[in-house]
């Protein structure tokens, strides 16, 4: 267990900023349970859902954006709960394109790879392993999707999301598995101690000039999409 709570490149939890927001929630006075129940809904709700530059950055260059998506949000999520004594692990998959529709549009969609990686959070609770997805996508965003989709009570794939109960998903953590994306599973890669050694083995297969536009360009359509249908709840 010493490995999964070990600090790495990437789970930098030892950087004063991580450091700082442990001592100021207070989270390494509480119980276990409570612990992870407090870190996993702060990077649920108060990081919120957005593209990063790349998948492979530090934990504390994602507190530092302040959003993030599956995979940057799981490594950020990885490094609060070592930083509070908390094993975990990273499990590597990819998921197809399509639950990205509505936040990808247009040719940016067509031009993207079918297959995206993807990752979830592990914890080790109660001698038991459970899968934390449901923590990409932030409540704000979720319900404003829910308000746009309300026909919708099942099965519902686009804009982030790809899930068999997207009326009443199971992303709350409350000692068990949460979901949000895993319907759109088609490759599964493994197990992996940390995100490092996620991204050695595997990372997104974009040419350099693709890789360049989603940087400077698409990533930041993205983000608006996904801002503007988070927003439209509070008209």
């Amino acid at each position: 267990m010493q490995t999964l709570l070990a600090t790495t490149p990437l789970l930098d939890y030892q950087h004063p900023t991580l450091q700082q927001l442990v001592a100021k929630r207070q989270w390494n006075t509480l119980a276990a349970f409570d612990k992870i129940q407090q870190i996993y809904n702060f990077v649920r709700d108060e990081i919120q859902f957005g593209y990063n530059t790349a998948d492979n950055i530090a934990a504390s260059a994602v507190l530092k954006d302040g959003y993030g998506q599956c995979n940057t949000k799981a490594t950020l999520l990885m490094a609060f709960l070592r930083a509070v004594g908390i094993p975990n692990r990273i499990h590597g998959f990819t998921i197809h394109k399509a639950l990205q529709k509505g936040a990808i549009t247009g040719l940016a969609y067509r031009l993207s790879p079918d297959d995206i990686l993807h990752s979830w959070v592990e914890i080790n609770y109660n001698s038991t392993w459970q899968a934390l997805e449901g923590v990409i996508l932030d409540q704000p965003y979720l319900t404003a999707l829910q308000k746009q989709f309300t026909s919708c009570k099942t099965t519902f794939c686009g804009y982030g999301v790809d899930t068999d109960e997207f009326e009443k998903p199971t992303i709350h953590w409350n000692d068990n598995n949460t979901y949000i994306q895993d319907r759109g599973i088609n490759q599964d890669f493994g197990i992996f101690d940390s995100p490092d050694a996620f991204y050695t083995e595997h990372q997104q297969q974009l040419s350099p000039l693709k890789k360049w536009i989603f940087q400077h360009v698409i990533r930041h359509q993205m983000n608006r999409n996904v801002n503007r249908i988070r927003n439209s709840v509070k008209q």
